[in-house]
């Protein structure tokens, strides 16, 4: 076989490697859709839109792994900068997590957490001064046939998506919601574990007065810890969640799907909203219960409150549009070469065309 054909096969390898991983495209809140940082896109653009989606170096939507632990990557992922606005929620609310998809093979925990910015606001806030308490969590589901059905496969379930509820009691401000999958189809051998950490800017709204203590990002987890150092291919009767214990008041919804009603433009600025969004009827589908997982290191809140409702069977990712109207070839550095990428601005949004050979690790 010529050698350009091996070429090309082993870009589209790398091509396909990539693309099994996976980034949030929007939160749902309410109805009311907010776009995340989309890495396959606005990094290409000249005037990308403010989102309430934490920037990231994370264009071959790659992870976080332990080595990394210590530095400030594993906060909101690699290179993270802040938002430049936010969304509103009100707390006892759920938000809806969609990524744009999620590989079978890739089995872990789902843990959400939060970080109070101050009065200034999350959209210049320090990450490293940033301290998070967990808000929920879901790790192994059935272990009973190797390698176990997970929260990642809940997720797969439920359109590659997760609903997280927002404590009733936190008290109103302004916080960093950290969504985070943890990979550990590797995580038997030491640094095996992948972790995915996207981060959004929130403005609770409530009459909340809890103010939780949390932990700097790069103190959440070590290398070593049980639920990150952890063979998956073998009967399994329990996980130990790595992390911080659960929050009193945090509570676990059901999964379900929010239908979006309203692709919503994030706010900027730290004005404090009036009134918090009204609330949307929604569907939930029935509670799995977590029978088999256990946290690392608390005592066991209460398994389950009342969700909030969701309506629609599928969440509908947001039409993002960017001030530039054609922007020209760019070539992007990857691990294993160059990739040449072309975006396109037309009625029905940017057109990505890549050129090139890459291969990338999974």
């Amino acid at each position: 076989m010529p050698s350009s054909t091996l070429t090309l096969l082993a870009g589209l390898a790398g091509a396909a490697t990539v693309a099994a991983h996976g980034h949030v495209t929007n939160i749902v809140i309410n109805g009311d859709s907010y776009s995340g940082f989309l890495p396959n896109i606005f990094p290409y653009q000249a005037n990308p839109p403010i989102v309430a989606g934490w920037t990231a170096a994370n264009t071959d939507n790659g992870f976080v792994g332990p080595e990394s632990f210590a530095s400030a990557d594993i906060i909101c992922h690699k290179s993270a900068t802040n938002a430049e606005g936010h969304a509103v929620v009100a707390a006892g609310d759920s938000i809806f997590v969609q990524w744009d998809t999620w590989p079978e093979s890739h089995k872990g925990p789902v843990i959400d957490y939060l970080a109070n910015c101050g009065a200034a606001g999350c959209e210049s806030v320090d990450k490293a001064a940033l301290e998070f308490f967990k808000i929920d969590e879901a790790g192994l589901i059935d272990g009973s046939q190797a390698p176990g059905k997970w929260a990642s496969d809940q997720l797969i379930a439920n359109n590659n998506s997760w609903m997280v509820k927002i404590p009733a009691n936190i008290a109103p401000g302004f916080y960093v919601l950290r969504h985070e999958i943890i990979a550990l189809h590797s995580a038997g051998q030491q640094n095996g574990a992948q972790n995915y950490p996207q981060c959004f800017n929130l403005q609770v709204t409530g009459g909340g007065s809890a103010t939780p203590a949390g932990v700097k990002g790069t103190a959440l987890y070590t290398p070593n810890d049980a639920g990150i150092l952890f063979n998956i291919y073998t009967q399994l009767a329990s996980y130990p969640i790595p992390g911080p214990a659960l929050i009193a008041g945090a509570s676990a919804v059901a999964q379900g799907s929010s239908s979006i009603k309203a692709s919503a433009t994030a706010i900027t600025g730290s004005a404090v909203a009036t009134a918090a969004p009204a609330p949307a009827t929604t569907t939930a589908a029935a509670p799995t219960t977590l029978a088999t997982t256990t946290s690392a290191a608390a005592a066991p809140t209460t398994a389950a409150a009342a969700p909030t409702t969701t309506s629609s069977a599928a969440a509908v990712l947001p039409t993002t549009t960017s001030a530039a109207a054609v922007q020209p070839t760019v070539a992007v550095p990857d691990c294993a070469g160059t990739v040449t990428v072309t975006i396109t601005e037309g009625p029905s949004g940017p057109t990505t065309r890549a050129r090139g050979a890459r291969t990338l690790a999974s």
